[in-house]
C-alpha cells in the first residue's frame, strides 16, 4: 500500500509544480516500500539523500514561481519549505550516526502528513492566488 495516494486536490494548476509533486510522491512511496522491506542502512542513506535533493530542487522551482508572480505569502511558504528540509537533514544525520531507526513510524508519518497538509493548504492557496 502506498504511503501517499495521489489525489486531484493536491494539484496546484501549475503544470511543472504538479508534475514534480507527483514525482516526489512516487519517490517517497518507493522509499517507504524499501524501508518496509528492510533495506540496508546504506540503501536508506542513499534514498534519503535522493529525497532531500529532489525536494530541494522542487522547492527551488516552486519558490521561483512564487517570486515571479509576487506571491504575498512567499516568506511563510519558503519558511515551511526550509523547516521540512531541516527535518529531513536531521533524520539523515541521525541515520548516519545510527540513532534513527523508526522509519515507518516517524519518518513515513511525518513526510506523509507534511506533504498532504502542505498540498491541501499552502499549495492550494498558491494555486488560488495565481488564478490557475
Amino acid at each position: 500500500m502506498a504511503l501517499i495516494e495521489w489525489r486531484k486536490d493536491f494539484e496546484t494548476g501549475v503544470e511543472e509544480v504538479d508534475h514534480e509533486h507527483q514525482e516526489l510522491v512516487e519517490l517517497i512511496n518507493q522509499l517507504h516500500e524499501e524501508m518496509k522491506a528492510g533495506a540496508e542502512a546504506d540503501a536508506v542513506a542513499d534514498f534519503l539523500g535522493e529525497v532531500f535533493a529532489r525536494i530541494s530542487a522542487h522547492f527551488a522551482l516552486e519558490e521561483t514561481v512564487m517570486r515571479k508572480h509576487g506571491y504575498d505569502e512567499y516568506e511563510a511558504h519558503k519558511a515551511e519549505h526550509e523547516k521540512l528540509l531541516d527535518d529531513i537533514r536531521d533524520i539523515m544525520d541521525a541515520h548516519e550516526e545510527g540513532r534513527y531507526t523508526d522509519y515507518e513510524g516517524a519518518l513515513s508519518g511525518a513526510v506523509r502528513d507534511w506533504f498532504v497538509n502542505h498540498f491541501k493548504t499552502k499549495d492550494a492557496r498558491l494555486h488560488k492566488m495565481l488564478g490557475v
